[in-house]
């Protein structure tokens, strides 16, 4: 910046001379420009936080890469794939039966979702879609919906946990836990059930099942309620969820989201009433939505969904002591698991009746076993694509078949793996300590996004 200095103009004038025969003083301040840009590079300087791979915080194995601005969250970056199974690639190398125990443990947390669309999947391909008994799909139903409700419990008390309130989740796992019982009662597994099979189920509900279920539920809907008390007018809960990771329907759309999330910015998008599957349209139930997708919404619409699935579990349940002794299984014996499974107190065994004829009474069933077990059925050459409505969102499987006893290929478009898709757009601009809550409200399990 140029500038006359004004001690010389005024010595100049006091000594009779004229100024303008001066010569011309600048300023240059030669050292402000380094200044400046010292300030620039402080100011845009921004650090890079590795949040995971391992963080109690993240669901599972996930790794953020977040640019930070000081409390501020420039960039958000998703790094998935440190939790790799290869289930897909290994249900190529597993008969079509076998391929229900690879995808159960996709989405630990709600495992049935993975069964029941796989073998629906698996049943469009041979043509027995409507050959599956009505009793089988209502077991189908019961345990889906009571998965829905251990999910969301499951979601909403690790999002109180991981901001403080670890009290949150002791009443989720301790309602978790009475579904994990029935579960158990069922299948003679808490998780890992491979319990749905192609053409039904593995077996039927054990003696009372349906007293016993009626019992455990007031002491879920206890633990939802008790939840609900603690944190929808909680000023601290609310501070920390609402208006936090808010999504636009638009922008959700264009990532291929689905769930709790689209339906908390108020679309009724619910493959249960849109594409009914296993009798769904047969039940009285509602669509839950709210009028803004942020972090607070998508709790109330978790919790809200929790009421639905057990309006529908009351209805099952009576429709189930209709059919009681009925079968559950497809009647082509070709496709029909043979042993119908008896499960004893140690959740193992096999029924005896059947063990007494293969070993002892007909060669000819005891060669049908085996080949059954160990080669599996065939399945028609093509391909087909099925969807259900998931805990977490649209779950997607593509199955194709060569012809031959195991898939061909078998891919799976997992929810939580779409899902994850918006962290960064709910994230950025927002605060670091706002990520983790974001995340759990996605609620990704990352046994299915890796697969």
């Amino acid at each position: 910046m140029n500038v006359r200095n004004h001690d010389i103009r005024a010595a100049a004038s006091a000594a009779g001379l004229d100024i303008e025969d001066l010569p011309e003083v600048i300023a240059q301040g030669g050292d402000w420009e380094d200044v400046l840009d010292e300030i620039e590079k402080i100011t845009s300087e921004r650090v890079v936080l590795n949040m995971g791979p391992v963080h109690p915080s993240t669901h599972g194995v996930l790794r953020l890469i977040l640019e930070l601005d000081g409390e501020v969250v420039r960039e958000t970056r998703v790094d998935t794939g440190y939790l790799h199974t290869g289930i897909e690639k290994n249900m190529e190398y597993r008969t079509w039966t076998q391929g229900v125990t690879f995808c159960t443990r996709m989405d630990y947390v709600a495992p049935f979702f993975q069964e029941v669309a796989y073998c629906l999947a698996v049943e469009k391909l041979l043509g027995i879609t409507d050959e599956v008994p009505e009793r089988a799909n209502l077991v189908r139903i019961l345990l889906m919906e009571l998965n829905r409700i251990a999910s969301h419990m499951v979601a909403i008390g690790t999002g109180g946990n991981e901001l403080g309130a670890t009290t949150m989740m002791t009443i989720a796992f301790r309602g978790r836990e009475e579904i994990l019982r029935i579960f158990e009662r069922i299948t003679g597994l808490r998780m890992n059930h491979a319990f749905v099979r192609p053409g039904g189920i593995a077996q039927d509900l054990p003696g009372g099942m349906v007293e016993y279920i009626r019992g455990k539920l007031p002491k879920v809907r206890r633990d939802i309620g008790q939840m609900q008390d603690l944190v929808l007018a909680n000023p601290i809960f609310k501070k920390r969820f609402v208006d936090v990771g808010y999504l636009p329907l638009s922008g959700m759309m264009a990532l291929g989201m689905t769930g709790p999330s689209v339906r908390a910015a108020g679309l009724p998008y619910d493959l249960r009433k849109s594409q009914p599957y296993c009798g769904y349209e047969q039940f009285d139930f509602d669509v839950v939505t709210t009028d803004k997708s942020d972090c607070y919404n998508r709790v109330v619409v978790r919790f809200d969904e929790c009421y639905q699935s057990f309006r529908i579990i009351d209805q099952v349940l009576d429709r189930l002591e209709a059919c009681e002794g009925a079968p559950t299984m497809v009647a082509d014996a070709k496709i029909a698991w043979p042993a119908r499974l008896s499960v004893a107190t140690d959740g193992q065994g096999n029924s005896l009746e059947h063990i007494a004829e293969i070993m002892g009474q007909s060669m000819e069933s005891l060669i049908h076993h085996f080949k059954l077990v160990t080669e599996g059925f065939r399945v028609p050459a093509g391909q087909v694509f099925q969807k259900v409505e998931h805990a977490k969102g649209v779950l997607g499987v593509h199955l194709v078949s060569d012809g031959g006893t195991r898939p061909y290929r078998a891919h799976f478009r997992d929810p939580s793996f779409a899902n994850l898709q918006s962290l960064a757009m709910m994230t950025e601009g927002g605060q670091l300590a706002d990520v983790v809550v974001c995340l759990a409200s996605i609620d990704p399990v990352l046994g299915g996004v890796d697969r």
